[in-house]
C-alpha cells in the first residue's frame, strides 16, 4: 500500500511523475463559499516554478494549474477540488544513465526495494516536483485561513553556513531568494552560485512563523499540533530536521532559562518571551507559532560519485540533467502550504472539541 493523501478533516491526495502527463492534487474538506484567490495560487505556484533564476533548476515550466472540479461562480462548493498542472519541459534522456544505477542520496534504491519497480526519470513520484500538489493545497488553504485572521509566511534564513538575522522579519520576501532582507542576501547568492558552479550543492534552512492562531489548536496525545506540524515538513523528499520554537537551543538550557513567563495583558495572557514557539503540552497557546525546516544539499551533483547497478555491481556514476543547487529557495513556499493546511486542518477539528 502507499499513503499519498495527508490531513484529517482538510485532506488532499497528491499524484503524478516529475516526467509523466502530469501532476495534480484532490482537496477534499475544503469549506464551502470561499471566494478563490487566482491571483495567490498563481503567485504561490510561480514562487516554487523551476526556471526563475540561476539559483534553481532551468527546467523551464509554465506551472498553469487546470481546476478541474469543485469551484463555481468563483467560489468553493465544498465538493472535492480536482486541479492538474501539466508538464511541458521533461528531458527523460537527460536520465537515461540512471535507468539501472542507483544515484547517491536518492530514493532510487529504497523505491526499488520496495516496489520492485520505479521511474528513473528525474526520480518519478520521489523528485522535488511532487510538491507543486502541495503548494496548490496550500494556496486553498490559505484562501480559507483568510476568513479566521490565520497568515502563513516563510522565509529563507540559512544557505550553508551564512545565516540570516531572522529577527528583521518583514514579509512577504521577495525573489529570487525569498529570504529576509539584509547584507546576507549577497553572501547567500554567493554561496548558491559557486556551488552551481562547482556542480555541487548546498544545503538550506526556512523558517516559518504563523500569525493568528487562536489557543486550543492541538490533539494530544499523538496528533498534537507541533507533531503533525513536523510530520508535514518531515514528509517532504529533503528533509532532515524540524525545530519549533527554542528547538535544538532548549536541550543546552535550564528550565528558568527555557519556560516563558506569563503575564497578564489587561484581560489576556501574555508570554514574555516564545521558547515554546507558540505550542504547549500539543496545543496552540495563542502565540506566534514558529518553526524551522532543515534541508538537506541537493544530491544531485555533477561530481562522478561511487553507487551500484540495481543488479549490485559496483559503479561510477555522473549524473546529467538539471538540478536546484540549493533546495531551501523554493521550498519556502512548499513549507508555507504544508503548515497553512495543518492549521486549517486543526480549525476545521477544533469545532469538535466541546459543545
Amino acid at each position: 500500500m502507499s499513503s499519498n493523501t495527508f490531513g484529517k478533516i482538510f485532506s488532499f491526495t497528491t499524484f503524478g511523475e516529475s516526467h509523466g502527463e502530469a501532476l495534480g492534487v484532490v482537496i477534499d474538506g475544503m469549506p464551502a463559499m470561499v471566494k478563490v484567490d487566482y491571483d495567490l495560487l498563481l503567485s504561490d505556484l510561480e514562487r516554487r516554478r523551476p526556471g526563475q533564476s540561476s539559483l534553481s533548476t532551468q527546467r523551464m515550466e509554465g506551472d498553469k494549474p487546470e481546476i478541474l472540479s469543485g469551484v463555481f461562480e468563483n467560489k468553493t462548493t465544498g465538493t472535492p477540488i480536482a486541479v492538474i498542472v501539466r508538464n511541458t519541459d521533461q528531458r527523460s534522456k537527460d536520465y537515461s544513465n540512471v535507468a539501472h544505477s542507483f544515484r547517491p542520496g536518492h530514493a532510487d534504491y529504497t523505491y526499488t526495494e520496495k516496489y520492485g519497480i520505479r521511474d528513473y526519470r528525474g526520480g518519478g513520484r520521489s523528485s522535488g516536483r511532487e510538491t507543486l500538489a502541495r503548494v496548490i493545497a496550500g494556496a486553498f488553504a490559505k484562501m480559507a485561513l483568510k476568513h479566521f485572521g490565520v497568515t502563513v509566511n516563510a522565509g529563507l534564513v540559512g544557505v550553508g553556513e551564512v545565516m540570516a538575522d531572522i529577527e528583521n522579519w518583514d514579509p512577504p520576501f521577495l525573489p529570487p531568494l525569498y529570504a529576509p532582507k539584509g547584507i546576507w542576501e549577497e553572501k547567500m547568492t554567493e554561496r548558491i552560485e559557486v556551488a552551481r558552479k562547482e556542480g555541487d550543492s548546498v544545503g538550506s534552512i526556512v523558517e516559518c512563523r504563523i500569525d493568528g492562531v487562536p489557543t486550543g489548536l492541538g490533539e494530544p496525545a499523538f496528533d498534537k499540533l507541533d507533531a503533525v506540524l513536523a510530520h508535514a515538513m518531515f514528509s517532504l523528499g529533503a528533509v532532515k530536521g524540524f525545530e519549533i520554537g527554542s528547538g535544538f537551543s532548549s536541550a543546552s538550557k535550564k528550565g528558568s532559562e527555557n519556560n516563558d513567563r506569563i503575564r497578564m495583558n489587561g484581560e489576556k495572557p501574555l508570554f514574555e518571551t516564545n521558547n515554546a514557539g507558540g505550542i504547549l503540552g500539543g496545543i496552540s497557546n495563542g502565540d506566534q507559532i514558529i518553526l524551522k525546516t532543515y534541508f538537506k544539499p541537493t544530491p544531485s551533483i555533477s561530481f562522478p560519485q561511487e553507487t551500484i547497478s540495481d543488479d549490485k555491481k559496483e559503479i561510477e556514476l555522473t549524473i546529467k540533467g538539471r538540478h536546484d543547487p540549493c533546495i531551501g529557495v523554493r521550498a519556502v513556499v512548499v513549507v508555507e502550504a504544508m503548515a497553512a493546511t495543518v492549521i486549517l486542518d486543526f480549525l476545521l477539528r477544533r469545532r469538535c472539541d466541546r459543545i
